[in-house]
C-alpha cells in the first residue's frame, strides 16, 4: 500500500469545530425553500446521526453505505461518519438493486442507509448477504435514522477524533467506487488527510472566504459535489446554497444570491440556452468552476462573451481528488485544466515503458503524486500495486500533455472511459448487460460527442441471424439492470464489429463512424 506523501495539519472535523466555537450562528446551509441551518445546527444534526449510528454499534473503521437523495440531512450523515471515524460509502441513487447488491457485498458495511421506499427490498437483500442493519433517511428528514437519533444516547459534544486536534490523517474516511474496464467497480480508499489537504488547497487556490456562498446543484455521491464542494466550504467557513437537482431556470434565478458555482459542462451549456443569462444576472458572482468532463472551448468562449466570466476548469478523479486547476489570477486557457495545484506533482510518462518525460507537449500517461492521492483500492492489493510506480506516482489512465507554461491538457482516455453529463461510464459494464440479452452475439459501447452531455453512451450490437432487432425493447430491458446515466442513448445494429489483426475490437473506428450521430440534437 502506498503511504501518504504528506498530511494536512488539520482534520475535516476541525473546520466544523472551529466555526461552532467562534461563530456558531454563522450560516452553513440554506435551501431555495427557505430552510436555513447554522454551523451549530448542522453540528447538532450530525451529532444526532452519529449517536444513532453508534447505537447500531458503528465504530471507527466500520463502513456506512449510503444511497439516499440529496438533502441537508445527507450532509449531516457524512459529518456523523467523520465524528465516529466510520467510513462513508456514498452510492449513486441511480444504481439498481442488482448493482447495490455488489457494493454491499464488497464494502461489507455495518449499516446501510437508504430511502424509505427502498427499505423492504434492501432489507430482503441484506438478509441474503448477512448485512445486519438497514436504516432509512428521506429527503424531508424522515425515516428510521432521524427517529433513532431522537432517542439514542448522545455522543460527547466533541468526538475522540475531534479532541485529538488533528486525528489520524491516514485513517480511512471514505470509500468511493470507481468503475474499471476489466471487471467490477473498485473502491478507492480516501483518508482523512486526503480530504483535509485537498480542501485546504482548493480554498486557498480559489480564494474562498467566510463571505462566499457556493451555489450547490451537484449530486453528493461523488468527489465533485461531496468533497470538492462541501469540504472546501467547511475549510473556509463559507456557506452553501443547496438545491436538490440542477434546473437551469432555478439556477439562473439563484445566481444573484451566490458568489461561486461549481458544475459540470452540461450545466453551463444549459444555462447558455437561456436568454436571461447576462452580465447583469451574474453580477454578484466571482467564480464559475467546471469539472468532471471536458469543457468545450466553444462553451468557454460563449460563456465569457455572455457573462464576462471565464469558467475555471480543473482536473481530478475519485482516486486523487483534485490535481490541477486553471489559475484564479492569470489566464484560464480553454481546453486546458491548468497547472498542478500546490503540493501536487504531475508528470507525463510513456504509456508502455513508464519512463517520465519533461519535453513540453509530449503526449503520454498522466501520473500524479501528492497528499491528495488515495492509499489504494479496497481489498485489492494486487490491483493497487499495478496502479502505482515505485516512486509513488499514481497512474491515472488519462492521456495528456504539459505545455511549456506548465498547463496540463487532457487529450484522451487510455481506458475507453465515457463521461456523460459528468458521470463516468465504463463500457464493459454496459456491454456485459447487453451481451446477456437474448439474441445478442456481442456488443461494443463507445462515447460519441453529444451537444448536451459531452458524450452520449452509444452501443453497437451484432445480433444472431434471424433475430428481429428492436432498439426500444432492448433499451427497456436494460433499464432494470443499469443506472439511467449508463443506458445507451442509441443502440445500433451491425453485421460485424471492426477488429484488428489481434482480434481486438477497434473502437476508434466506431467512434469515427458514428461521430456525427447526435449532431442533429444541437
Amino acid at each position: 500500500m502506498i503511504q501518504l506523501q504528506a498530511a494536512s495539519r488539520h482534520d475535516p472535523l476541525d473546520w466544523l469545530a472551529q466555526a461552532v466555537a467562534r461563530q456558531p450562528e454563522r450560516l452553513f446551509l440554506a435551501t431555495p425553500s427557505g430552510r436555513r441551518l447554522s454551523y451549530s445546527q448542522m453540528d447538532q444534526l450530525a451529532n444526532g446521526f452519529a449517536a444513532a449510528l453508534a447505537h447500531r454499534d458503528t465504530a471507527r473503521g466500520d463502513r456506512v453505505a449510503v444511497q439516499i437523495e440529496k438533502s441537508p440531512e445527507a450532509v449531516a450523515l457524512y459529518l456523523a461518519c467523520l465524528k465516529l471515524g466510520a467510513v462513508f460509502v456514498p452510492l449513486n441513487t441511480a444504481y439498481t438493486l442488482a448493482e447495490l447488491e455488489y457494493f454491499l457485498r464488497d464494502s461489507q458495511p455495518r449499516v446501510a442507509v437508504v430511502q424509505p421506499h427502498q427499505f423492504t427490498a434492501v432489507r430482503t437483500l441484506a438478509d441474503g448477504i448477512g448485512l445486519a442493519e438497514v436504516e432509512t433517511l428521506g429527503i424531508q428528514g424522515d425515516g428510521s435514522l432521524p427517529e433513532l437519533a431522537a432517542t439514542a444516547k448522545p455522543i460527547p459534544s466533541q468526538s475522540e477524533i475531534s479532541q485529538s486536534g488533528t486525528g489520524d490523517p491516514s485513517a480511512l474516511a471514505a470509500l468511493l467506487y470507481t468503475s474499471g474496464t476489466t471487471g467490477r467497480s473498485k473502491g478507492a480508499m480516501l483518508s482523512r488527510g486526503n480530504l483535509a489537504s485537498n480542501a485546504e488547497t482548493l480554498a486557498h487556490a480559489w480564494r474562498f472566504g467566510t463571505n462566499d456562498v457556493l451555489l450547490h446543484a451537484l449530486p453528493i455521491f461523488h468527489v465533485h459535489g461531496l468533497f470538492v464542494a462541501i469540504n472546501t466550504v467547511l475549510a473556509s467557513g463559507a456557506s452553501l446554497l443547496f438545491t436538490g437537482k440542477f434546473d437551469p431556470v432555478e439556477i439562473l434565478g439563484l445566481l444573484s444570491n451566490a458568489t461561486v458555482m461549481m458544475g459540470v459542462p452540461t450545466y453551463y451549456t444549459r444555462l447558455l440556452s437561456l436568454p436571461g443569462l447576462t452580465r447583469s444576472s451574474v453580477r454578484n458572482m466571482r467564480l464559475f468552476v467546471s469539472g468532471s468532463a471536458p469543457l468545450l472551448a466553444e462553451t468557454h468562449r460563449e460563456f465569457r462573451e455572455r457573462t464576462g466570466h471565464a469558467i475555471l476548469e480543473r482536473y481530478g478523479m475519485s482516486e486523487t481528488l483534485m490535481n490541477t486547476s486553471n489559475p484564479y489570477d492569470g489566464e484560464r486557457v480553454p481546453g486546458s485544466v491548468g497547472p498542478p495545484l500546490s503540493g501536487i506533482s504531475v508528470r507525463i510518462a510513456d504509456p508502455e515503458s513508464g519512463e517520465p518525460t519533461t519535453e513540453p507537449d509530449a503526449i503520454g500517461m498522466i501520473e500524479v503524486r501528492g497528499p491528495n492521492v488515495f492509499s489504494g483500492y479496497w481489498r485489492m492489493p494486487e490491483k493497487t500495486a499495478t496502479e502505482f510506480r515505485s516512486d509513488g506516482y499514481f497512474i491515472t489512465g488519462d492521456l495528456g500533455k504539459i505545455d511549456a507554461r506548465g498547463y496540463v491538457h487532457i487529450v484522451g482516455r487510455g481506458k475507453d472511459l465515457i463521461i456523460t453529463g459528468g458521470y463516468n461510464v465504463y463500457p464493459i459494464e454496459v456491454e456485459a448487460e447487453i451481451d446477456a440479452l437474448p439474441g445478442v452475439v456481442e456488443s461494443a459501447v463507445i462515447g460519441v460527442p453529444h451537444p448536451d452531455f459531452g458524450e452520449g453512451v452509444t452501443a453497437v450490437v451484432v445480433v444472431k441471424p434471424g433475430v428481429m432487432f428492436d432498439e426500444v425493447a432492448m433499451r427497456r430491458s436494460l433499464e432494470q439492470r443499469l443506472a439511467k446515466f449508463k443506458l445507451p442513448k442509441r443502440i445500433l445494429v451491425v453485421e460485424q464489429l471492426p477488429r484488428n489483426t489481434m482480434g481486438k475490437v477497434q473502437k476508434n473506428q466506431l467512434r469515427h463512424s458514428y461521430g456525427q450521430l447526435y449532431q442533429s440534437e444541437r
